[in-house]
């Protein structure tokens, strides 16, 4: 009788794992409520964007009840009774959906990247949605583009901050600057640890 999956020529013979190890390399398995919990947590920023851009739609229409809703979900503050949407408003809106965007993005790279690397292969080899930064990621690689996502997501906070800055205090603003700095400082870091723990092939 044959062997039903032979070995592919060269290829070192598997063995069986002995209980313990077996046991431990299997709990691995326990990440994956995480990585659901994550998929309802991106459900949930989905709602969220859809609300946000059912207000900012009925708002360009007039409805009062929605530019409210608008004006106290970006923390406008003003003396000001709104009836029609200005520039301002529509910007900071806008800048808000983006950042559910960026943040949805970055749950994404965890998700798919995080089961991947740390839970089980997906096998998307040929698939034609298969994303292109997944055919190389690792943890390194995974911790340097999240670490960039983090950036860009406070960049929109910070300039959200910027554009309504009659709203916060010069110790806020200087606290937000600050940190965000620091996100730049630290991903930078993270990146240069990188490369110098893996550096780059020499060329022949």
């Amino acid at each position: 009788m044959s062997n039903p999956d032979p070995l592919p020529p060269g290829a070192p013979a598997r063995s069986a794992m002995r209980p313990l190890p077996n046991l431990i390399f299997a709990s691995r398995w326990l990440q994956l409520p995480l990585y659901l919990g994550l998929i309802v947590a991106q459900c949930v920023y989905v709602v969220h964007f859809v609300i946000e851009l059912t207000h900012l739609v009925q708002a360009a229409f007039g409805s009062d009840a929605a530019i409210q809703a608008l004006v106290n979900s970006i923390g406008y503050k003003t003396t000001a009774n709104f009836t029609s949407l200005n520039e301002t408003v529509i910007m900071l809106v806008v800048l808000s959906l983006i950042d559910v965007v960026m943040i949805s993005n970055l749950l994404i790279m965890v998700i798919v990247g995080g089961y991947e690397t740390f839970v089980s292969r997906m096998d998307l080899d040929g698939h034609p949605d298969q994303p292109e930064w997944l055919s190389h990621v690792n943890a390194s690689v995974l911790k340097v583009k999240l670490a960039t996502a983090i950036i860009g997501i406070s960049s929109i906070h910070l300039l959200k901050t910027f554009i309504n800055a009659d709203n916060y205090t010069d110790k806020v603003l200087i606290a937000q600057t600050v940190i965000h700095i620091t996100f730049l400082l630290s991903a930078m870091a993270i990146a240069v640890t990188d490369r110098l723990m893996s550096p780059p092939a020499a060329d022949h």
